[in-house]
């Protein structure tokens, strides 16, 4: 697989199943609630990296990604941010704040019936590979413990142990998740046309266009007509979606604004 897309994160036996089949699943807003990248920024910033304001920055920007979904220009931000504030910590450290972030707030986000989704493809014998521009080291934590067969996410470049602030290759986001696909099921003898590939964001029309078996997870807007256009299914597995109203979303925005602003009183006060 080419070092410019992605590498492979962990690997796990699944039951005897069908050759040439496997399932694809996005992580933000489709296996959990919100953007991992976000919580990556988050323990940065309680280790030190980052300040009160630019974490602030970083909270409202996952505010607005899970009212909105997915802003390149909010996560190609976090992302740049990310990188430069990590150039100089060792690759180890990173992998070690993975496993915090996944304990201390992804593993509360994972959607329950995306989980159930994922379990129904191991117990059918497929692999299920995570596909996301989250860091590489982290996607395989989400992985990992989940049991899944691996990950394929963002890589970035690693000097004498530590990181350089440079990426290998791209951001594993929209094209490029395609291609990262496309170059694993090379090496893994995979028959796209048989395989599932599970999104909420239109940016990863590539990547589901690619299977025969494209499906809509909590969708923004434009993936939402996408799929209705092409007779995609749709799972929409955020509370209260049918009930939600321009009103419940304003109410929900400001607890959340109110929230993160006692947040960081109490923060300041400290």
């Amino acid at each position: 697989m080419p070092r410019s897309t992605a590498v492979r994160a962990t690997d796990y036996p699944a039951a005897a199943g069908t050759p040439g089949e496997a399932a694809f699943f996005d992580v933000d807003n489709t296996l959990m609630r919100g953007a991992s990248l976000f919580h990556v920024a988050r323990k940065m910033h309680q280790r030190g990296v980052f300040t009160l304001r630019e974490a602030g920055g970083f909270a409202y920007k996952q505010l607005r990604f899970m009212l909105k979904g997915e802003n390149l220009k909010d996560v190609h931000s976090v992302r740049d941010a990310a990188l430069a504030f990590a150039t100089g910590l060792a690759a180890e450290d990173v992998r070690t704040l993975g496993e915090e972030v996944y304990d201390e707030m992804i593993v509360s986000k994972i959607w329950p019936g995306t989980r159930a989704l994922t379990e129904q493809h191991m117990k059918a014998g497929r692999p299920v590979w995570l596909v996301t521009g989250t860091p590489v080291e982290v996607a395989s934590v989400i992985a990992s413990r989940l049991s899944l067969t691996g990950a394929l996410g963002t890589v970035s470049e690693v000097a004498d142990g530590l990181y350089t602030g440079r990426l290998v290759g791209e951001f594993l986001h929209g094209p490029a998740k395609a291609e990262g696909v496309r170059a694993l099921a090379e090496q893994e003898g995979l028959d796209l046309s048989r395989c599932w590939a599970y999104s909420d964001s239109f940016n990863d029309v590539p990547l589901l266009t690619l299977v025969g078996h494209p499906v809509a997870i909590n969708p923004d807007a434009r993936l939402r007509r996408h799929a209705r256009d092409h007779n995609w299914p749709v799972y929409d597995f955020r509370s209260g979606r049918r009930a939600a109203t321009l009103g419940l979303k304003t109410a929900s925005a400001a607890g959340a604004a109110y929230g993160l602003w006692r947040g960081f009183s109490w923060v300041r006060s400290r």
